[in-house]
């Protein structure tokens, strides 16, 4: 399936304060399991939605357009930008979704035609941690914009009527120029806030998994435009993911009992039961 990715030359950058504009439904968000081909389940936990990552599994995150417009997806991975590698900001690059398309993205964008392949792996290997970012690691992100609809300027008559000519309208703002300073000062400005609320949480000093950096594949992308209707997100989405072992830890998940294939027992059964 072709991806289409906002070039940064043509969206609409302005700095803002985090938050949504006028929070909407626009799309959907779940975690696909590529070696179970199995949507991950979500279990709500204080107000939070967390899924189970198994070590080594790749993964895909689903994005589904609920709308009969186009609408922009930015997406984050463990607080990196999964087409730029950039510590994730919401106005940075992402994918446009056609009117109710559905989309897998399967892996950190290395170019038009490859990406490098979502896995779960361990907190130590995980692509941010490598890359010196491990503060956000474990958790999944959508930022979806709205797209601005073309204003359409009345026609006027070039004959005299008697009145004033109509005022010219004025020339569109130089976004290319003021994008590149106003895009990384909204990327610093998200990346602070995120951390804060992994200290918070405690989500750092416990969380086991994280997404690597896994095999290229080819997975084909084109470039489009497009202009946002807000500086700010329309809608924004998370799902927390870790191993099963740490949210059974977290009281996320109950305790269950140990697999067989988990850890083998001398003596499963006990004792001998009568005839």
């Amino acid at each position: 399936m072709n991806r289409l990715i906002a070039a940064l030359s043509a969206l609409l950058v302005l700095a803002g304060l985090p938050g949504c504009a006028n929070a909407q439904t626009l799309v959907d968000l779940q975690v696909l399991d590529l070696d179970r081909y199995e949507t991950l389940p979500r279990h709500p936990h204080r107000g939070r939605d967390y899924i189970e990552g198994r070590p080594g599994h790749r993964y895909a995150v689903v994005l589904q357009n609920l709308t009969g417009e186009r609408v922009l997806a930015v997406v984050s991975v463990d607080g990196v930008n999964a087409i730029s590698g950039q510590t994730a900001g919401s106005q940075q690059s992402g994918y446009v979704l056609e009117p109710w398309q559905r989309l897998e993205v399967r892996g950190w964008r290395k170019n038009l035609s490859e990406i490098a392949e979502f896995h779960f792996t361990s907190l130590g290997d995980s692509y941010a941690a490598r890359t010196g970012r491990p503060d956000n690691v474990g958790v999944i992100g959508v930022a979806a914009f709205r797209e601005r609809r073309p204003v359409h300027v009345p026609h006027y008559s070039s004959r005299d009527d008697g009145y004033a000519p109509p005022y010219p309208a004025a020339p569109p703002a130089p976004v290319a120029e003021a994008q590149s300073a106003r895009g990384a000062s909204s990327a610093d400005a998200a990346a602070p806030a995120m951390k804060s609320e992994a200290r918070e949480s405690g989500l750092a000093a416990r969380q086991q998994l994280g997404t690597g950096h896994g095999e290229r594949r080819w997975d084909a992308a084109s470039v489009t435009r497009f202009e946002r209707e807000s500086a700010r997100p329309n809608q924004v989405l998370s799902v927390f993911y870790d191993s099963t072992e740490a949210l059974v830890a977290r009281g996320v998940l109950p305790w269950r009992r140990r697999h067989g294939w988990d850890s083998p027992e001398a003596f499963p059964i006990g004792f001998a039961p009568d005839p």
